[in-house]
């Protein structure tokens, strides 16, 4: 595990350090560097395969290919004993190094055998070449820009604006994006001119030109099999997963919600590791939101080495730190106790196992429930009916009955109920259907708080692009636009920049390549049936793990940030955009937002996520795009706005 950054065009000792140093926290066990006057690779490691020989760049027995990774490959032991018969010799016991002889081996098809997480970068000398490539599900970041002919990357965006020639200033497209999705879909990042390499593909730079093209893409099939066959294949798949994870050569554990994606992943590794799982839970001190005792039912069971870490209101400040560390803003309010329990995790261990990517290859969240059954029930009625009458008879309804089809409506509020109205009004289009149900603000609401010059109202058409890509049934096109979406750009990148701001490295087992490409292949309606999420799951699972934790609801981890914004936290938010020249430098609409903060109390979960969203930009502005220089260290928040 690693963070890499480089150059092509541009020989600069001092400036590919400084690439480098900016990003120590994703490597602080070691340093390396390969430059030649054409490019330069730089590398900051993070030991744990081959710790005292895997030190990068590491290159092939002529020096003509040389390769800066971050990740891990899970299979580069049978990869080494192929290539070695093959007769390349190594020089390290590093998966590093397999990746350098597979070049040699295949070309930029390379990639095709590897089986991991990853971001990488190869020069091929002979070539005059530089080869770029991510992993399928987008669990590494990589990124990468073009600044007066020089081609710059790395693995997080703050190396890139080491070269002062980088020009920062605000993705307008992007940012439109980010008030739909509170983050910012790939290619494009909140930097004019910074993209990142979308999952699953590869770059190729030469000739001072880019070239990039997939590898790799999820395949949806209908295997004609009985509920036995695929239960039982995916636990088989799952457990090979977790035990490849399991390599390491310093302490390994895992983070442990208590749902059933966490509950699973450390019941396998129970089956492999001799000593206690040490495992690590966080909470807020409130029995409507937390899963603590979840996660403590399965400790428990399976005798972990449990820690539980709570987050209180005031843990705020530390939220100029979390988007420093993320580069660009994503609004997603579960970062602030991720980053907090990496943490905690970091006094003991330096790898830990995480739930990740159950929800999207098993249908695991709300919207999935409610865009099916309201197309299944409501379907067959006249428009009329759909548009008019049922959002009048669902406004008359009881809350505490809304709440049974859907955890929280009744906190959404007024706004909530015209949300779905809105939705109401989408049947036959499902892109809209989908976007009045996650949308941070919509269109008329983002039309009311952009400076109209700059608003371009794409949304939309990046959602139907995705639905229309694949010809498959209503849940699978859902489960690919967020597998292809939310997935790398907000999940993934959440877990990593969080996880690796203390050194830890983060794995999937859920999101392994085979798992993956075996999930497409599994009816929809074993996914979703009837109300029950995550059906296959559950029942590959069923004599595994207690019944309690198999048979309850999906619980969103859920941070109370409305109950936050009606405290201190709501002051902050008066004080930084009552201020209408600020607001008018980060092109937002002042007066808008002052309805927002007024209007809190009517809607209080719908305009927190609002508020958090603006919020979360505004800091990462006053980090990122004010200064005169960039920090190489998160800033403090009484210190932003001075």
């Amino acid at each position: 595990m690693c963070g890499i950054c480089g150059l092509v065009g541009l020989e600069d000792g001092q400036l590919l350090k400084r690439m480098c140093d900016v990003i120590e926290h994703r490597g602080p066990n070691d340093s390396g560097f390969y430059t030649n006057g054409k490019v330069s690779l730089g590398n900051r490691r993070l030991s744990i395969i081959d710790v005292k020989g895997g030190h990068q760049p590491i290159h092939n027995e002529d020096e003509t290919i040389w390769v800066t990774f971050n990740g891990e490959i899970y299979n580069y032991g049978q990869l080494k004993q192929g290539l070695e018969k093959s007769g390349h010799k190594f020089y390290t016991n590093s998966d590093t190094e397999a990746i350098v002889h597979l070049y040699e081996k295949y070309g930029e098809k390379f990639v095709e055998k590897l089986r991991g997480m990853f971001a990488i970068a190869i020069w091929d000398d002979k070539k005059k070449r530089l080869v770029l490539t991510r992993d399928r599900l987008g669990k590494k970041p990589l990124y990468y820009s073009v600044v007066n002919g020089i081609f710059l990357f790395g693995s997080e965006i703050k190396s890139i604006l080491q070269y002062e020639e980088t020009p920062r200033k605000v993705d307008f497209k992007a940012l439109d994006y980010f008030l739909t999705f509170r983050y910012v879909p790939g290619p494009l990042t909140m930097f004019q001119g910074i993209k990142k390499l979308q999952p699953g593909h590869t770059l190729i730079y030469e000739n001072g030109k880019i070239r990039i093209q997939k590898y790799w893409d999820v395949a949806f099939s209908s295997e004609q099999e009985n509920e036995n066959y695929f239960s039982k294949k995916l636990l088989g798949l799952l457990r090979e997963s977790v035990k490849i994870r399991l390599m390491s050569e310093v302490p390994l554990g895992a983070y442990l919600s208590g749902g059933t994606d966490s509950s699973s992943i450390v019941k396998i590794m129970s089956e492999f590791m001799e000593d206690p799982i040490k495992t690590f839970t966080v909470g807020f001190g409130d029995p409507r939101f937390d899963e603590l005792k979840y996660a403590k039912m399965i400790s428990e069971e399976f005798g972990t080495d449990h820690h539980e870490f709570i987050v209180n209101p005031n843990d705020v400040n530390i939220l100029p730190k979390v988007i420093w560390h993320f580069d660009e803003p994503i609004a997603d309010p579960a970062a602030l106790p991720t980053f907090m329990l990496s943490e905690l995790a970091k006094k003991y261990v330096t790898v830990v196992l995480t739930g990740e990517g159950g929800d999207e290859l098993f249908a695991g969240y709300e919207q999935y429930k409610i865009i099916l059954k309201t197309e299944q029930y409501l379907g067959p009625m006249p428009k009329v009916v759909k548009t008019k009458l049922i959002p009048k008879i669902i406004k008359a309804v009881p809350k505490k009955f809304l709440n049974l089809f859907f955890a929280y409506s009744s906190s959404f509020g007024k706004k909530g109920m015209e949300r779905f109205s809105e939705y109401m009004s989408s049947f036959g289009d499902l892109g809209k259907k989908y976007l009045s149900i996650v949308s941070i603000f919509d269109e008329k609401e983002k039309r009311n708080i952009l400076q109209k010059q700059f608003l371009s109202t794409n949304s939309l058409k990046l959602v139907n692009n995705y639905l229309r890509s694949v010809n498959a049934k209503t849940l699978n096109k859902l489960l690919l636009l967020e597998t292809k979406v939310q997935l790398p750009d907000n999940l993934l990148m959440k877990v990593d920049k969080m996880t690796m701001a203390y050194s830890i490295e983060a794995r999937a087992p859920l999101l392994d390549q085979e798992l993956v490409e075996f999930s497409a292949s599994i009816p929809p309606q074993l996914k979703l049936k009837g109300m029950t999420d995550k059906y296959i799951l559950r029942k590959a699972m069923n004599d595994l793990i207690p019944k309690a934790i198999v048979k309850r609801k999906k619980q969103r981890f859920f941070v109370p940030i409305d109950i936050w914004f009606e405290r201190d936290l709501g002051k902050i938010v008066k004080q930084i955009f009552s201020n209408q020249r600020e607001c008018e430098r980060m092109h937002l609409n002042s007066k808008f937002i002052q309805k927002i903060i007024q209007n809190h109390h009517e809607s209080k979960l719908y305009y927190s996520r609002q508020l958090w969203s603006l919020l979360t930009f505004a800091l990462w502005h006053k980090i990122f795009i004010d200064p005169d220089k960039i920090t190489d260290s998160p800033p403090k928040f009484d210190k932003l706005f001075e």
